[in-house]
């Protein structure tokens, strides 16, 4: 009989047990951003064309764009987000340990940061490759010329250490000369306290744009590295994985779609395509397992359009843009020979 009291007592235990482990369990990303009322999005200090300052103190570009996009989804309302601007030190502790809800800045996916940073990368954004800048009349032509030469480069990025992979390889005796700011970094270089400056090439053609005078500097024809430039959340929430994940392929999947923010509305209204009404929440239940509104995907392509009108905005052509074509590169949708690929939204 005693035995048996016991086996109630483990099992009424184990049930307090469960019953606290489902109150914790129960306070997911999703329901800890909608509680305050706005998300949490890192991005770094100001870079053309990917997260940028305006004269009002606004941030805008591509990362911008994809923060803008998970907030819409989630609030129907781009503008609920507090942008972090996190040194690139920190940015991946500030992220595991919960002070950012997600991270969109231009931070390249590897194996080692995904498996030992508590961290997880979501489908790339933007193929970028690395890089050298070097000042036109100093006759370096190519990346190999550079050998004993010095080169500014950003600090706690994969740009230092693909600098040292690219030397040794080469023999070339490179010495870095490491900053935290990349306004110091360029200063320093074209004052001449470095003999090139090496990053991804889209933030070279982008920072160079503001020098006195840009065609006195050449970006060299070598790319050193792979640089798939992607968000990332923190690792052990799988719904707000998903749920972040699937906001980028809305906005990849709305421009193979011929979805756009001028004609979402009526896209929604009159389209008989299956896929582009699953889609915006007119027929299926796509919205049920990421906990949001039928309207998500609708709510992002209104607020900031698909990713091509974003990428010609802010990379390509626009007013604002770093005037980087995209045709024939990578960061072309799959169907015009690039990887721009989403999933099927079924």
């Amino acid at each position: 009989m005693k035995f048996h009291c016991n086996l109630a007592l483990v099992a009424a235990l184990a049930a307090i047990g469960a019953s606290g482990a489902t109150t914790v369990a129960a306070e997911t990303t999703l329901e800890i951003v909608k509680a305050r009322g706005h998300l949490r999005c890192q991005v770094g200090s100001p870079s053309p064309g990917f997260y940028n300052m305006d004269s009002k103190g606004d941030w805008y570009g591509l990362d911008v764009s994809v923060c803008q996009a998970v907030a819409a989804a989630i609030f129907g309302d781009k503008n609920a987000i507090e942008f972090q601007s996190v040194s690139s030190q920190a940015r991946f502790t500030a992220l595991a340990n919960g002070d950012s809800d997600m991270l969109s800045r231009t931070a390249t996916m590897t194996m080692s940061r995904e498996t030992q940073l508590g961290i997880d990368f979501l489908p790339p954004v933007f193929y970028d490759g690395q890089g050298f800048m070097v000042r036109k009349d100093s006759g370096i032509t190519t990346a190999l010329d550079l050998k004993g030469a010095s080169v500014c480069v950003k600090t706690g990025s994969t740009t230092e250490l693909n600098l040292t992979d690219f030397s040794r390889e080469h023999d070339l005796n490179l010495t870095p000369v490491t900053f935290e700011d990349y306004n110091v970094r360029d200063d320093t270089y074209q004052n001449g306290g470095c003999d090139a400056v090496s990053n991804d090439k889209s933030s070279l053609a982008g920072n160079s744009a503001s020098f006195a005078t840009p065609s006195d500097h050449i970006i060299l024809p070598e790319t050193i590295s792979k640089e798939p430039l992607a968000p990332a959340v923190r690792q052990g929430d799988s719904q707000w994985h998903d749920l972040v994940q699937w906001s980028v392929y809305a906005l990849i999947n709305a421009e193979e779609l011929g979805i756009t923010q001028a004609n979402v509305d009526d896209m929604r209204a009159n389209s008989k395509d299956p896929n582009v009404l699953r889609m915006l929440g007119v027929e299926g239940n796509l919205h049920e397992g990421i906990g949001l509104n039928k309207d998500w995907a609708y709510n992002i392509i209104k607020a900031v359009g698909n990713y091509g009108e974003i990428y010609e905005k802010y990379i390509g052509g626009g007013e604002q843009g770093l005037g980087i074509d995209r045709d024939d590169t990578l960061n072309a949708l799959w169907s015009n020979g690039g990887l721009m690929y989403s999933p099927p939204m079924r």
